[in-house]
């Protein structure tokens, strides 16, 4: 195929040049009805390039194809059968799967208990029963390695009806599962593999980096261009390959998701990042990689500082590792993660991804160079000098891993739109919880609907809160409160 073309930006190019005018959404025309201060700061262009989809960029009867042809390019620049674009983020592209592979009757699927709370939204529209894999825990580190394929077979055989599996790799600090080993395991069994491949957008274009789940197995597999990309927030892909999994009902279940007014935006920088990666992925990558290796080297040899890396692998561990993931521990200065991050970004304008009670992580991607590198380093080397002189960071209860497990009654449907009750956080031991709670980042779900709440969670919620842990989701985000199932 041709991949010196980018369908989608190019009518976007031609609608310009014709100069079309639409007597159709969206109601500012191109900018001209934005108000002056709101275009001084957003700029014309972003309002200029904004046009609808059908009936503007392409007629009413989508003739013009762009957006079919730029999937067919995306699915042959990597490899897939097919390719599905979505302006509504991975969070939609996830739970498209899993309805696709669940029907009337399913007896579950077998998810990783470490995944994104998108994946709980998804079991909570589908009414799906999850079949629970239990992640490797790490009790030194206080994190969890994606679940290996020895997990994914004990809980297959336990639940040998479910639908399918779905595991998220790589993880929110970079760490990656045994694709292939996992994928064998379900296809000993004729079942599909979904992975929530958020993080792993470029991991198609670079042999340096872990290997990419269409290429390791996997059925389904869902990415983030914006994460990892060069795309806009919300653009995302997900990829089918083989069989197991119906490509038009996959298709269909995105529509019934997807917004009847996507975001041209969003799909054209998903097809031009795709012409990007053809043309010079290894290259841009192959920087991205160096840079990250000089920068891991620096940092790790700052005082207080320690980038994790080997550690995180291991047979009980993770299985790979993407090092532009740069994942900084900060113990040793005593404070904790969010501290750092809140002080860099007050102090030195940089801001990091993830923040937990001991460790931030910095993202290296292909627009990073020497001088946002050393913007870092200089960033991370003022914070050890003033770490000194931060308060004493309040003490967070870790769970132990047995304790992290909760027991499911019901299922995450039946628990979040059953009858409700608010209780006193003292109350809830016990309880089946009708919410889900997650600190974020990483947006993993320590309590999900149905499952019954012991007191080890609620005093890690209770106690990270006031160490500076977010959970934007809970409907009391101090945790004084908790919504459960009413008796």
């Amino acid at each position: 195929m041709d991949h010196a073309r980018a369908p989608l930006l190019e009518a976007l190019g031609e609608y310009h040049r014709l100069d079309r005018y639409g007597f159709t959404p969206p109601g500012h025309r191109q900018g001209r009805g934005v108000d002056e201060r709101v275009r001084g700061i957003l700029g014309a262009d972003a309002f200029r390039s904004d046009v609808v989809s059908n009936s503007g960029l392409d007629d009413r009867k989508a003739s013009g194809g762009y957006l079919a042809q730029a999937e067919e390019l995306m699915a042959d620049a990597v490899g897939a059968d097919y390719a599905f674009f979505s302006t509504c983020g991975s969070s939609l592209s996830v739970k498209a799967a899993m309805l696709a592979v669940v029907g009337a009757g399913s007896e579950g699927l077998l998810v990783g208990r470490d995944s994104h709370k998108s994946i709980v939204a998804g079991l909570i529209f589908a009414g799906v029963q999850p079949r629970w894999i239990t992640p490797r825990w790490d009790a030194e580190l206080h994190l969890s390695h994606p679940p290996s394929p020895e997990a994914v077979r004990e809980t297959w055989e336990r639940y040998p009806d479910a639908a399918a599996a779905l595991v998220v790799s790589p993880s929110p600090y970079g760490t990656c599962a045994n694709i292939s080993g996992i994928a064998e395991v379900c296809h000993e069994r004729g079942k599909p593999l979904i992975i929530d491949e958020a993080w792993g957008a470029h991991l198609p274009f670079h042999d340096e980096l872990p290997t990419w789940a269409m290429d390791a197995g996997a059925d389904v597999c869902v990415v983030s261009v914006h994460k990892m990309g060069a795309g806009f927030e919300q653009g995302s892909v997900f990829h089918l390959r083989g069989d197991l999994v119906d490509r038009i009902r996959l298709s269909e279940c995105a529509d019934l998701l997807m917004t009847t007014s996507p975001n041209v935006l969003v799909y054209a920088a998903l097809d031009g990042w795709r012409r990007q990666m053809v043309e010079r992925g290894n290259e841009l990558l192959t920087a991205a990689l160096r840079l990250s290796e000089t920068l891991r080297d620096t940092i790790g040899r700052m005082p207080g500082l320690r980038v994790l890396g080997d550690e995180l692998l291991g047979r009980e561990a993770s299985d790979d590792l993407d090092r532009l993931q740069i994942l900084i521990d900060v113990s040793e200065l005593g404070v904790s993660g969010y501290q750092c991050a809140d002080w860099l970004r007050e102090h030195r304008r940089v801001d990091v991804g993830l923040s937990d009670h001991r460790r931030v992580l910095a993202t290296i991607s292909i627009a990073d160079d020497a001088a946002t590198g050393q913007r870092l380093v200089e960033a991370l080397a003022a914070f050890t000098r003033a770490a000194p002189d931060l308060p004493t960071p309040n003490p967070i209860r870790l769970p132990h891993p047995q304790e992290l497990e909760l027991e499911t009654v019901m299922s995450p449907r039946d628990a979040f739109f059953g009858r409700v009750e608010t209780v006193a956080v003292d109350r809830a031991v016990g309880r089946l919880a009708a919410e889900q709670i997650t600190p974020y980042p990483p947006g993993i779900p320590v309590v999900v609907p149905g499952e019954r709440i012991n007191a080890a969670i609620l005093e890690y919620l209770k106690t990270g809160v006031g160490a500076g842990m977010v959970v934007p989701d809970a409907a009391d985000p101090a945790i004084e409160t908790i919504r459960v199932v009413a008796e």
